[in-house]
């Protein structure tokens, strides 16, 4: 701090400067007499009404102003991560969203845990069924020396959690009260088909089935979430998951369990294994979902949902942000109705699907599929101006199926014997969609992509961050929108 002496002739000048001429000065003039003081302040008085019905008038001009408008649509093959790309943005844009809606995917959890549990449960039967007697299966494949042995014990252990195909009918029942969505396949003697995934409309109001009212008295507060779940329903399917929790955890914890679902590739990184992991902590009575277990929270979706979110950038208009989910299509029919006037489309391929096949269409592989989509999209007429942001999405995924041991060359010949690892997997096929869009695209545009996992809060904020400046920009650019 600077210290002037007491006698310094600068402190001295500093003293006697005429305050009315520092043009930092705010207070009164030093030697104003009575009627200049109140000249002044009738005259302060009048610029505040002048300045008040200024501001008035811009705040009304801003409301009766339309605010800008920016579409966005979400494509992708079915499993691809749309929905919670969604969710991702609701809870960026709209948490509270969340916190009314937690008692509803508290249900769709526990009906990933009790359907997870029952596809567990079938293979175990269908194990048993080909196992003799003496504990040899009657195949004679290649690999029938590798299969475990169904012992007495998992036997019982199937007996004791029978009641987990109840909670799974009964959930099924709320989520898709109308039509049949969902059946149970028949296991053969020699085969294991897992039953159908669950599937909801877009335009159900399914989510109201599982919230309670807010009691009036209900303040903002932590517990708030938990306003809206009935513990205390005698129904409650929590409470059966809750009893059979330890079973659960020794079943899916069981190293010859464990080897029967690789044998029968029932593989759980993207669905139940993130819920089974955690088993203590999601069949608690009083358990209410975190952010994180509605982002995994599994529930096919069908038909076009619409969700609006209103971004504001500082104190300037507000632009009304509409995202479209178009679910459960693999056929440009079903989309181009909303081509129209779409400001940017994000389109999601998983790349964790490189060894599975569609379950619409099992012969054809969802790798294959997701470029096959991402270039009909590319090249579409309709769609040259649009800018196309490229989500390649379960990257998480990708990397624990190569860590495990899959080899990415058996299913996608054309990768030869590059090294088995992320880094060079993840930057083959970036390559591959990159191609596709130079090859394919009708006008000369910038070509965005991301590697992403959509189940990460963190890094996913931060790549919607980008879109929103990434559409802003352009929007911008092409005179459609004003900051």
């Amino acid at each position: 701090m600077l210290v002037i002496p007491a006698k310094s002739p600068l402190k001295s000048e500093i003293l006697n400067y005429p305050a009315d001429k520092d043009p930092l000065f705010v207070g009164p003039p030093r030697h104003e007499n009575p009627e200049e003081r109140a000249a002044r302040l009738l005259a302060d008085r009048q610029a505040k009404v002048v300045s008040d019905a200024i501001d008035e008038e811009i705040f009304a001009e801003r409301k009766r102003a339309p605010k800008a408008v920016v579409k966005v649509l979400l494509l992708g093959q079915s499993e691809s991560g749309k929905s919670t790309t969604l969710k991702n943005f609701q809870l960026i844009n709209s948490p509270k969203a969340f916190r009314e809606e937690r008692g509803s995917w508290r249900a769709v959890i526990q009906f990933n845990i009790a359907r997870s549990i029952c596809i567990i449960l079938d293979a175990i039967n269908a194990a048993h069924v080909r196992q003799s007697p003496n504990g040899h299966y009657l195949d004679e494949g290649e690999n029938s020396k590798d299969w475990p042995t169904m012992t007495s014990e998992h036997l019982k252990l199937k007996m004791r959690l029978l009641p987990l195909m109840q909670v799974q009918d009964v959930l099924l029942r709320k989520l898709t009260p109308h039509g049949v969505e969902y059946d149970r396949n028949g296991i053969s003697e020699a085969t294991f088909t897992p039953p159908r995934e669950a599937w909801v409309n877009s335009s159900s109001q399914w989510k109201g089935k599982f919230r309670r009212g807010i009691p009036e008295n209900a303040a903002e507060r932590d517990s708030f979430d938990s306003a809206r779940i009935d513990f205390d329903d005698p129904q409650d399917p929590g409470v059966i998951l809750h009893n059979c929790r330890d079973d659960i955890i020794k079943l899916w914890t069981d190293p010859a369990i464990q080897k029967l679902l690789e044998l029968t590739n029932q593989r759980f990184y993207d669905t139940s294994g993130f819920f089974l992991d955690s088993i203590e902590r999601v069949t608690a009575l009083k358990y209410v979902p975190t952010d994180d277990d509605i982002l995994r929270a599994r529930l096919k979706t069908l038909g076009v949902s619409e969700h609006r979110f209103t971004l504001k950038a500082g104190n300037m208009l507000s632009h009304d942000w509409r995202i479209f989910d178009v679910g459960g299509s693999r056929t440009l029919a079903a989309w181009i109705p909303y081509f129209d006037h779409m400001d940017a489309i994000i389109f999601l391929a998983p790349l964790s699907a490189f060894d599975q096949t569609l379950e619409e269409a099992p012969l054809v592989n969802r790798l294959e599929d997701s470029m096959t989509l991402y270039k009909s999209i590319v090249s579409n007429a309709l769609l040259k101006n649009t800018d196309i942001i490229l989500f390649l999405n379960k990257c998480d995924i990708l990397r624990k199926k190569l860590e495990t041991g899959i080899q990415f060359n058996k299913w996608v010949i054309s990768y030869g014997d590059r090294p088995n690892t992320f880094e060079d997997t993840s930057a083959y096929l970036r390559k591959k969609f990159l191609g596709i869009f130079k090859s394919n695209s009708l006008v000369t545009r910038p070509f965005y992509c991301h590697y992403t996992s959509v189940i990460d809060m963190r890094t996913t904020s931060h790549i919607l961050e980008n879109v929103k400046d990434t559409v802003v920009r352009k929007n911008l650019a092409d005179g459609n929108m004003f900051l």
